[in-house]
């Protein structure tokens, strides 16, 4: 399976795949985010690497590790780990990376709307990893938050924050408030600390629902013009309101519509850049690269400076 997904810039609509890691429940990522589904390739094993790693694939040239989806989410391995692995691998692109995924059992895709994705419940056992909930013939959903899943192996990022320096923005650039959306804590962290290192003041929005009302109170004709926001820095995958729908709503509003909007996002490629720009984003950039982040922000509150000026 190949990801042909056709992106329409006035649609809200998401495609999810649906997949089982050894037990009834399911689980779906964005349809976006995947590249293929493969039969289990042979893999190589790595010394002392983490136990939720099943070995490193080579695929057409690449080498990517393989990781146990069951046993990184704390779901129990129905696995005897001394027969071969059965199931699917998912090859997913997303942060500027491929990755790969063990599955149990890939099942099919479904359609739906933003509106239609809630926010994880409190309690939800895997919640951790799960960065938002539907249904599907009457069965809970688990949307698996990949990134996060995925922190533990990653490359430390820190030498990306060293890079970051202040030096560019002038005392009136930085006074500027950004508007920071994410539904990931991990994610909102990074970017909080880019904007710490760069000397901003920023108000936090878990989804573009709160960003908005967020939004219509600081920027409203009523409010203190020195609390106004004048950048938007947000994510696109978020449930309720998503960061293309986010946009559109800014774009409407006459008190809001002149804002600097980047969209942050581990989606990669042209058509999701084309799609940001479609909506009225005025920058799009894949996480997560710190000295990359920093140079847009810097670059968005110069043209905010700009245009208020004129």
């Amino acid at each position: 399976m190949t990801n042909t997904a056709a992106i329409d810039a006035n649609s809200n609509r998401l495609e999810i795949l649906l997949f089982h890691l050894g037990s009834s429940q399911a689980f779906g990522i964005n349809v976006l985010k995947v590249k293929e589904i493969i039969p289990v390739p042979n893999l190589t094993q790595l010394p002392d690497s983490s136990p939720y790693i099943c070995g490193i694939a080579s695929l057409r040239g690449q080498t990517l590790p393989v990781i146990d989806l069951a046993q990184a989410i704390g779901q129990n391995n129905h696995q005897n780990t001394d027969e071969p692995l059965t199931g699917s691998v998912i090859i997913a692109e997303f942060n500027r990376a491929l990755h790969g995924f063990l599955v149990r059992q890939v099942d099919h895709i479904i359609h739906r709307e933003w509106t239609e994705i809630s926010p994880t419940p409190t309690g939800l056992g895997t919640s951790i990893f799960t960065s938002g909930i539907t249904n599907e013939n009457k069965q809970l959903v688990q949307i698996l938050d990949l990134e996060r899943i995925i922190a533990d192996f990653e490359e430390s990022v820190e030498d990306g924050f060293a890079q970051i320096s202040d030096n560019e923005l002038t005392d009136e650039e930085r006074k500027h408030w950004v508007l920071l959306v994410d539904d990931s804590a991990l994610a909102r962290s990074q970017t909080a600390r880019a904007l710490d290192t760069l000397k901003i003041p920023y108000i936090e929005a878990r989804d573009g629902k709160e960003a908005l009302a967020i939004l219509n109170k600081h920027n409203s004709r009523d409010a203190d013009p020195s609390d106004a926001i004048s950048l938007v820095l947000s994510d696109i995958e978020m449930p309720e309101m998503d960061g293309y729908s986010l946009t559109q709503e800014i774009r409407q509003k006459a008190e809001l519509a002149n804002l600097y909007i980047l969209l942050h996002t581990s989606l990669t490629g042209a058509i999701n850049s084309e799609r940001a720009q479609q909506c009225g984003a005025d920058a799009f950039l894949t996480k997560f690269a710190p000295e990359e982040l920093a140079r847009e922000i810097v670059k968005g509150l110069k043209l905010t400076t700009q245009r208020n000026s004129n």
